[in-house]
C-alpha cells in the first residue's frame, strides 16, 4: 500500500489476538469468502496486516503478498505501493484490499491500479472503515485520507470501472461501543499532529476484549445471510467485467 509520509506499521503484527483483528478476520470472512473461493493467482495488496487476511490466503490457494512496509512481509513478499503495483496487467484472478484504500491519495489511482491487474472477469474485496462523523486522532495517526459510507464506496468502485457484487457494512453490534469512543475522543479533545509509524491499540481488559469478540459474532452469522444496515465498516465485493 502507500502510506501518509511517517505511517508505516499495522498494530495487528504485534497484536494478532487483538478483538478487531479476530473479529474483522471472521466478519470478512464470513462475508466475502465465497466470492473468491478457488480463485488464483491471487494478491493481498497490504499484506502486512496478515493476521486478518489468513482466511484469503487459504480459499485462493496461490497468493502474492505486497505491503510498503516490509515488517509484515514473507520471504517472497513485495514491498511497494498501490499507487504502482509492480505487477502486469491481467495477472490475477483476484485481489484483496482490507483496510488499505483509505491509506491511498489518490484513491482512483489505486483502485485503477487494482483494476489493472485484474483478469477479466476477476473479483476485487475491500474493506474500508465507515462514516466521517467518526473521524478522530486515530485516523490522523493511522495516516488515513478518508472514511466512507457504503454508498461512497460502491461509487468509487464504479468510478474505476468495476461491477460491484455486494456492500455492506460490517461491526454493527459493537457500533454503539465504537461510536461512544469516538465521542469521548473529540471531547477530551485528543490530538495527533500526523501519521506515526505503528499506532497504539486501545488498552482493553481480557474479558472485555473476549465479550466484544463474541459480540461480533453476531454480526457473522448475519453476514452469511444478509447485508448490515449499519456498522464501523464497509465490505465490498466487485468484479472487473469481462
Amino acid at each position: 500500500m502507500t502510506a501518509a509520509p511517517g505511517h508505516g506499521g499495522s498494530p495487528s503484527i504485534a497484536a494478532p489476538d487483538y478483538w478487531w483483528y479476530v473479529s474483522r478476520s471472521r466478519l470478512l470472512e464470513a462475508a466475502l469468502r465465497e466470492r473468491v473461493e478457488g480463485a488464483r493467482p491471487a494478491l493481498d495488496l497490504g499484506s502486512a496486516d496478515g493476521p486478518s487476511a489468513a482466511w484469503f490466503r487459504e480459499a485462493t490457494g496461490h497468493t502474492a503478498a505486497l505491503d510498503i512496509d516490509p515488517r509484515g512481509l514473507g520471504a517472497n513478499g513485495v514491498c511497494g505501493s498501490a499507487l504502482a503495483l509492480p505487477f502486469g496487467d491481467a495477472t490475477f484472478e483476484a485481489v484483496a484490499a482490507f483496510d488499505v484504500i483509505e491509506h491511498c491519495d489518490p484513491e482512483e489511482a489505486a483502485l485503477g491500479e487494482v483494476f489493472r491487474v485484474l483478469r477479466p472477469g476477476g473479483r476485487f474485496l475491500m474493506s474500508v472503515p465507515a462514516y466521517s462523523w467518526a473521524w478522530s486522532d486515530f485516523d490522523v495517526a493511522n495516516g488515513h485520507h478518508r472514511r466512507y459510507t457504503r454508498g461512497r464506496a460502491v461509487d468509487a468502485l464504479e468510478a474505476a470501472g468495476f461491477r460491484v457484487d455486494r456492500a455492506t457494512y460490517g461491526f454493527a453490534s459493537t457500533l454503539p461501543m465504537f461510536a461512544a469512543e469516538r465521542l469521548a475522543r473529540k471531547a477530551t479533545r485528543r490530538r495527533a499532529h500526523g501519521p506515526v509509524d505503528v499506532v497504539g491499540l486501545p488498552r482493553v481488559p481480557r474479558a472485555l476484549n473476549t465479550a466484544l469478540s463474541r459480540l461480533s459474532g453476531i454480526d457473522a452469522a448475519l453476514l452469511r445471510r444478509t447485508d448490515l444496515p449499519f456498522g464501523s465498516s464497509v465490505f465490498v465485493a466487485a468484479t472487473r467485467p469481462a
